[in-house]
């Protein structure tokens, strides 16, 4: 699938600025089985015209009530609740939390102001609180590129002030990822590609880049040597490090080491496939990008050069025989011949490839490995009485993450598979209006998070995809 195509396609914005917002007051007049949760007008951390505009097109086109309630309530919340947006030294400037956590995620934060990418070249003021979220990265990057989170506050001292790792000031937690380095390149990039404007890239952002090549390289262990480490005092295995904090050991192969996973929790193997994935496609743009805006083509040439590394890595290492589905990709690896057959709800995942442009969708290994992660194979896909859908250890065994039937939905080309992942959504939200990070199997109303913004706006953008590419779909 072609992500871009959905950040580019503006065919509907000419119809949405004719529409008048007050033209379906009374149709949003919510009765007792649709409530008002979303915050009032007024009292949003950001409002944007065509945001609300986007909202009044799917309402008046979308027959489904509780379709249409949903979509107001998701598709805006991380504006609504999460970002706080200022100037800084001149420069946009957004800082956006998770929701119920008040911290900043390399990762969450790119997530989700994603779907308002496609906007950016028309809102003048989505494309500044874009620019303001590369901004900080760069920022925090920085700072501390073995960080995933960090907070407003660059004195604060936080409860993971005690792990055992080279804790700085202002950061929240030091779990070394892959992909905390690979979202902000991928906003960064598509904010390029979608604005013109390459403001955001000026010589701290060059020096992120390169500090991220630096990373993934030295994280390559081709020496031996690994310059992290990461221990905490908890009873959870998955929030710690073994061997002193340094993992497992590996075999260099090419592949880059992860210490953790996008779910936060610790790799078992460090060769995690799904991020090294995004690893290359992250690489190849931040190639593009030095070599086009800042003219350096010895950096341009050496992320080039890291992504043809990895991307041979893949194709000679990551695959795997099961006797049931043929080829297909693992989850994990060590370079030694052992390997990971799951996957995790979080993305990068094995099922959200596409998604990150990391992959076809026709490829017929990648169809191969949906098969099996879709499955009772995958020792993280549970089925029950309320849903079925993938989990993953973060959360714990029976709880099905919304944010995987969403990917589910994103990287299908069967229609109907489509709407048996919106209707299950629809089903699941437990009479609260919005995703959680994840439900009970049997119970969608024993949930986690009841404020997390990432996964409502990512159904945002599931069902403002289906309704402008396959409407009918929407015919619940």
């Amino acid at each position: 699938m072609e992500r871009r195509k959905f950040i580019q396609n503006t065919a509907l914005f000419s119809s949405l600025a004719l529409i008048d917002p007050m033209e379906i007051m009374a149709a949003a007049n919510m009765t007792k089985d649709f409530p008002v949760v979303r915050v009032a007008k007024g009292k949003r951390n950001f409002e944007s015209d065509f945001i609300e505009k986007t909202i009044t097109e799917f309402q008046k086109n979308v027959k489904d009530k509780e379709l249409a309630w949903l979509f107001n309530n998701c598709f805006p919340n991380t504006l609504d609740t999460t970002v706080t947006h200022s100037q800084k030294n001149g420069r946009p400037d957004t800082y956006v939390i998770t929701g119920d956590i008040d911290a900043m995620w390399l990762r969450d934060s790119s997530a989700q102001v994603w779907p308002y990418m496609a906007f950016a070249g028309k809102d003048a003021k989505l494309k500044n609180l874009i620019a303001g979220v590369i901004n900080r990265q760069t920022e925090y990057i920085l700072k501390d590129p073995y960080a995933n989170a960090f907070y407003n506050d660059p004195d604060k001292k936080g409860e993971w002030t005690t792990d055992h790792t080279d804790m700085k000031p202002g950061v929240h937690e030091r779990k070394y990822e892959i992909d905390s380095l690979c979202y902000p390149i991928r906003l960064g990039y598509n904010y390029w590609k979608t604005t013109g404007d390459t403001s955001p890239f000026d010589e701290n952002w060059v020096k992120a880049i390169k500090t991220t090549l630096k990373v993934f390289k030295d994280q390559q262990q081709k020496d031996g040597k690994n310059p992290y480490s990461f221990q905490r005092t908890t009873q959870f295995a998955t929030d710690t490090r073994a061997l002193k904090g340094y993992g497992y050991p590996v075999k260099p192969v090419g592949l880059i080491c992860s210490a953790f996973r996008p779910s936060d929790d610790a790799t078992v193997f460090s060769f995690l496939i799904p991020s090294n994935f995004f690893a290359v496609v992250s690489l190849k743009q931040a190639a593009q990008m030095m070599r086009d805006i800042k003219k350096d083509n010895a950096t341009s040439k050496d992320l080039d050069a890291l992504a043809a590394e990895v991307e041979k890595a893949l194709k000679e290492y990551a695959i795997v025989k099961h006797p049931k589905y043929g080829n297909i990709y693992a989850f994990e690896i060590d370079g030694f011949g052992n390997h990971l057959l799951m996957d995790d709800a979080n993305v990068p995942s094995l099922l959200g490839l596409p998604y990150l442009d990391a992959m076809d969708v026709k490829d017929p290994i990648y169809q191969n490995t949906r098969k099996f992660v879709l499955s009772e194979d995958n020792p993280f896909f549970f089925k029950g009485k309320a849903a079925e859908g993938i989990g993953g250890p973060h959360v714990g065994m029976d709880m099905i993450w919304p944010m995987a039937i969403i990917m589910r939905g994103l990287t299908s080309t069967d229609p109907q598979e489509v709407k048996e992942c919106i209707k299950t959504l629809k089903a699941t939200h437990g009479d609260t209006g919005f995703m959680h990070e994840s439900f009970h199997k049997d119970d969608p109303k024993n949930f986690t998070r009841s404020w997390f913004a990432w996964a409502n706006t990512l159904f945002g953008e599931l069902l403002w995809e289906t309704y402008q590419k396959q409407p009918k779909v929407l015919e619940l």
